[in-house]
This record gives C-alpha cells, structure tokens and sequence, in this order.
C-alpha cells in the first residue's frame, strides 16, 4: 500500500510489532509490554485483565501464566484470544485476534528459571483466580513451598506459556483533528498471506 510508510512501513508485521514495543521501551515508564487480554467464558461473557507479554516471535506473541486461572481455562475452552497493547507516551496501540496454544517445553522451562526466586516460587504457592481466605494464609503455602521446593524450583506443571498466532493485527496511532491512522493486517488461516487495508479512523 503506497501510503504505508514511516513507522507503518514493512512486509512484517512482527517486526513493526517489535520495532512499536522497542521504542516503548524507551518512553513508557511502568511496563511497556503491558497487554489487556480478553478471553470468554462459557456463556460467552467477556473478561480483560492486564497480563505482560513475554515474547514476539516471528509469527506469535507469547505471554505466561497459572494453567489454573479464569483466563487460561478460558483460552483452553474457546482456542482464541484477543489483546490491546496501548503506549500513552507515543499515541500508539496494537490490536491482536487470534488462535492459542499452549507452549509448554523448553522455552517455557527456559523463562521460568529466568524470573526471580521469589516469583517462582510464587507460582507453586498461588492456585491463581482462586478464592483465598487471607493473605497470610498466602505467605504460609509460600513457606510451605519454600521448604519442600528448595533454592532452585522447577517450573510447576500447571504453569506455561500461551502463544497468540494472530489472523487479525491492527496498528493504530494517534492523528491531528482525530484523524487516525489504523492498518489492518488481515489473513483467515495462519497459512495464507496477509491482506492489508487503511481503515478509517
């Protein structure tokens, strides 16, 4: 498309994905890789939450949680997910809609031992979405899972990752007079070809 240039410019949309978040990076204090993800449950009600996002691959955004939780029983159930990722500093969003599998091996592995202790062993500890009586009742199954667990826990096997392969990405950025700027990269199955649209703002 002619008028695709600038910070739109690109055969790959992985790539504008993570040149976008690269300079996030740069200008948003608090995490930048930030997305509200939005899941449904079984009647098909909408549920958002904010989650961080991990890893863009060169054809998946990845993102990891307790297998447990409301979302990931959501994502299990429906197979699709749709998130936001939105920077305030650059007036700029992402939009994704797409399919979801779990990422469950090495690369799952290789993340878990890369976060700090506390928060590995935070994930044995919280039976995450469920009720909890009180905090401390929190910190005594930390305890717990600190004695049985050790200095170096391996990842638990109700903890992973999900990987997001999108059919549909949406690159948005603010425009004077509200005059946006939106590109739709579009493609019914992750096999075919992307088509690309200018959308109104």
């Amino acid at each position: 498309m002619s008028d695709r240039t600038g910070i739109f410019a690109g055969d790959d949309p992985f790539v504008i994905a993570r040149a976008w978040l690269a300079e996030a990076e740069k200008s948003e204090m608090n995490d930048p890789n930030a997305i509200a993800l939005s899941t449904v449950d079984a009647d098909g009600l909408p549920n958002a939450r904010m989650v961080l996002l991990k890893d863009i691959e060169g054809g998946a955004f990845v993102f990891y949680t307790n297998y447990g939780s409301a979302k990931a029983r959501e994502i299990d159930s429906a197979g699709k997910a749709a998130f936001v990722m939105h920077w305030k500093s650059l007036r700029r969003q992402i939009r994704v809609r797409g399919r979801v599998t779990r990422e469950e091996g090495p690369q799952a592995d290789a993340y878990y031992m890369s976060r700090s202790l506390k928060s590995r062993l935070g994930a044995w500890a919280s039976r995450q979405s469920q009720p909890l009586g009180s905090r401390t009742d929190l910190m005594a199954q930390v305890a717990k899972i600190t004695a049985r667990h050790g200095p170096n826990p391996k990842r638990p096997p109700f903890w992973g990752g999900y990987r997001i392969v999108p059919l549909e990405i949406e690159f948005w950025a603010d425009g004077a007079f509200r005059l946006h700027d939106r590109f739709r990269w579009r493609r019914e199955t992750p096999e075919m070809a992307w088509e690309i649209d200018r959308l109104n703002p």
